[in-house]
């Protein structure tokens, strides 16, 4: 479809399903022509004079038809000062979907068109209210799993870590001016930095930069989880610890070996750190089809987790099958979980492979030792070192663009160094500068926008 910015977008903006309210959205030139057109007061408001972020009451009416089609309230706000900086309307109807879609629908028979994915916060962040980096912060706010990852989603979208981009980028911009000069007036005498300077400037930002990168891969995590296996042999406790760990009966417990069949896959807020759990069938000899898939499922499970708990059985001695199962996790982030202490044999010994990996004992069934559980999962996950001024890199776009003004930092300063044309470091320095404006948008490509905005809903 060929669209244009000039278009009057129009898309449900909330959750489809049974609801109190749901609101279809409309932004664009024509908006609130578009609304007069579907809109009857009882009052007789013309809803074109109104004053901007108002709300009227009335109902919505098929222009064909002149049929009542649902009783709404209606927002009206003018640009600018919008989310997308255009007239939009907010029509807040019942939630039921029938609704939503007949007044959706008339609102594009009426004009408009339907918005693509993440379309309004994309013309937010062309007409220059928010940057990229804040554009990308809001489908966090939508995903995030726990408090610290919403908070993180919210500083992002607040500018925290765009405002440290931009310092960084009028720093380099500054340095960049300073080199040029020396380039196009050699033979003046310029009041500016000393090359001593200039050196300090550039390892400053690279300190900075460094600090962003190596904070990234916890960052990471808290916006979108750490993929966490239950694994061991049967009837060791792992659904008891997946309900331990959830505080409610989700898995089946029983004394029947391989009741679970299947990987269940749940949430859990572990510290602020979304853990997506996955509570593998035990690995054992397969006695049927089925067991035998839920076995594969599990080894497949294994090697894509971040995170194994290695679930053992401290009632009985270790068997060959905890040690073949132990050799299948020792290369993974692994935490040792030494299940039913309170029944604990003399005969368990943990071995030696083990003796390195963090362990803890619990009794799953009777849920102790479960915050301790917690504890070292968050412990042996982050360190919560992983800031640079209270700003976080959660996304992998952003980390592969300050490696890119990492290395280019890097290439300006070694040839500054070796007194190479002052051309060539300039050459490198507007490369760190284009790599850091990847970030914040200043540097874009009409794919790389389509790619970010595609990963949001219709009607954000």
């Amino acid at each position: 479809m060929i669209t244009s910015e000039s278009d009057t977008i129009a898309a449900i903006a909330t959750a489809l399903g049974e609801a109190a309210i749901g609101i279809v959205r409309v932004s664009g030139p024509e908006a609130i022509k578009i609304l007069s057109k579907i809109f009857y007061s009882p009052k007789g408001t013309d809803i074109t004079k109104v004053k901007t972020h108002t709300i009227h009451y009335g109902f919505i009416v098929d222009p064909d038809t002149s049929e009542k089609v649902d009783e709404v309230l209606v927002t009206v706000m003018k640009a600018p000062h919008t989310y997308t900086k255009e007239d939009m309307v907010e029509i807040n109807c019942h939630g039921g979907y029938v609704t939503l879609k007949r007044v959706l629908d008339i609102v594009l028979k009426s004009g408009a068109r339907l918005a693509e994915p993440g379309e309004f916060t994309k013309r937010a962040f062309l007409k220059g209210r928010i940057d990229l980096s804040q554009a990308e912060s809001v489908i966090d706010l939508i995903r995030a799993k726990t408090e610290q990852a919403q908070k993180i989603a919210l500083e992002h979208l607040s500018g925290r870590l765009s405002e440290r981009i931009n310092k960084m980028r009028d720093t380099l911009m500054r340095v960049c001016a300073h080199v040029e000069a020396y380039i196009d007036f050699p033979e003046e005498d310029i009041e500016g930095l000393t090359q001593q300077e200039i050196l300090e400037e550039i390892r400053e930002i690279k300190t900075q930069i460094k600090s962003l990168i190596e904070g990234y891969e916890e960052g990471k995590i808290y916006r979108e989880g750490l993929t966490t296996a239950i694994v061991g042999k049967p009837n060791v406790g792992k659904s008891s610890l997946l309900n331990a760990l959830l505080m409610k009966d989700r898995a089946i417990v029983t004394e029947i070996p391989g009741t679970t069949r299947d990987i269940i896959e749940e949430y859990v807020n572990i510290r602020g750190i979304p853990l997506k759990i996955l509570d593998t069938a035990g690995i054992r000899q397969a006695y049927d089809l089925v067991e035998a898939e839920g076995i594969r499922r599990t080894l497949k499970a294994v090697e894509e987790a971040e995170l194994v708990l290695l679930v053992l059985d401290c009632s009985r001695a270790i068997d060959s099958l905890d040690e073949e199962i132990i050799n299948k996790v020792l290369d993974k982030k692994v935490i040792v979980v030494i299940n039913k202490r309170d029944i604990k044999s003399e005969s368990f010994i943990l071995p030696e492979v083990l003796k390195d990996k963090p362990a803890v004992e619990i009794s799953a069934i009777k849920s102790e030792g479960i915050e301790e559980l917690k504890n070292l999962i968050f412990n042996t996950t982050v360190t919560g070192r992983f800031t640079c001024e209270g700003v976080v890199v959660t996304k992998l776009r952003h980390k592969i663009a300050l490696e890119g003004a990492l290395k280019a930092l890097e290439n300006a300063e070694e040839s500054f160094i070796k007194k190479e044309p002052l051309e060539i470091v300039a050459m490198f320095l507007h490369e760190g500068l284009n790599s850091l404006g990847e970030i914040v948008g200043a540097v874009t490509t009409e794919d790389l926008l389509d790619i970010i905005f595609s990963e949001f809903c219709i009607g954000k």
